[in-house]
């Protein structure tokens, strides 16, 4: 079985080295180990030193495109290598290298198809307590969203099974965390959760600046993977509550006219609005009847996709024999 170890790098020459050097070396049922960094345009040495420290894979952008294509880069490359599982860490060193012998062995042992690695948000030293309060609301939310029961939705420590990877496809330009969640869990793969260590900040996040500016990307991102998995319940919503304002509207006006002795002609805006409201409801029911079509065409899609990928990887196969 082989477990290729990749690591997103966006100017981590000063952290890589640790980083590295933490990763396992041997892992019980794994046969062959080998690493894998995704440079994402950096302007250091990170490059240089990923290859004086024996790095077997390494993909290099020319600019930042962030890190959603770095990991989509990771996967396509980890599946044209025939990796058996991809598992997926952070080039700042934030996650314990060697507790990934234990986000594997679900995967080994053949029970898992992707692993979480679970940091201890409530008792994590570094967290403030509205990033932890984030933190678990931002995982419920998740877990309503993708039907999982993931406790750590945001942890990017995380082991693919091949199978998984064939079915993933990541659209986000964020980041690809909550994205194969949600998809992982509308694809009914089989997912675990395992606690796991973290080590000491070594930097500050780049992937956002700032709170405010991390709840506004998440928020984005959850809302845009909802209504493609989850379209039709989307336009629903928006067309009942269109709806709701019409016929209120129009008893509104029946009540005035009829009850309160209310001039017809005082309350045409009300009527418009109403009109209004009912065709909005109408242009949106048919959007959602719509989209639902769509996504039924994208579910064949990625079923093709999936053969696709399964079809390259066995010709790969062929022609190393």
């Amino acid at each position: 079985m082989k477990l290729i170890i990749q690591i997103p790098c966006f100017n981590e020459e000063k952290t890589l080295p640790q980083t590295f050097k933490d990763l396992p070396k041997e892992i019980d049922g794994i046969d062959v180990i080998e690493y894998q960094i995704i440079d994402d345009g950096s302007s250091d040495d990170t490059v240089r030193i990923a290859n004086e420290l024996g790095v077997h894979h390494i993909i290099s952008f020319k600019h930042n495109k962030g890190l959603a294509a770095a990991f989509k880069a990771g996967v396509d490359n980890a599946l044209k290598q025939n990796a058996d599982i991809l598992v997926n860490t952070d080039g700042d060193n934030q996650y314990y290298g060697p507790d990934i012998a234990k986000i594997v062995k679900p995967i080994v042992d053949g029970k898992s198809d992707m692993v979480i690695g679970c940091r201890p948000i409530s008792d994590h030293p570094e967290f403030s307590f509205v990033k932890k309060q984030l933190q678990k609301y931002g995982s419920w939310t998740l877990r309503k969203i993708s039907g999982t029961q993931a406790p750590d939705a945001a942890s990017g420590f995380r082991a693919y099974s091949k199978h998984s990877l064939l079915h993933i496809n990541v659209f986000s330009k964020f980041s690809y965390c909550m994205e194969t969640l949600i998809q992982a869990g509308h694809l009914n793969l089989k997912i675990d959760y395992v606690p796991i260590r973290v080590n000491t900040k070594t930097r500050e996040s780049r992937l956002f600046k700032n709170i405010i500016q991390y709840v506004f990307k998440s928020g984005k991102t959850m809302i845009d993977v909802f209504i493609l998995y989850h379209s039709r319940i989307f336009f629903s919503i928006i067309g009942t509550i269109c709806l709701t304002g019409s016929v209120f509207f129009l008893l509104r006006y029946l009540y005035m006219i009829l009850y309160a002795d209310a001039s017809r002609t005082s309350f045409w805006p009300t009527i418009i609005l109403s009109g209004v409201l009912l065709v909005v409801a109408f242009q949106v029911y048919l959007t959602g009847v719509l989209a639902s079509l769509i996504n039924s065409n994208r579910k064949l899609n990625e079923e093709v996709l999936y053969r696709l990928k399964e079809s390259e990887i066995k010709n790969n196969n062929n022609d190393h024999q």
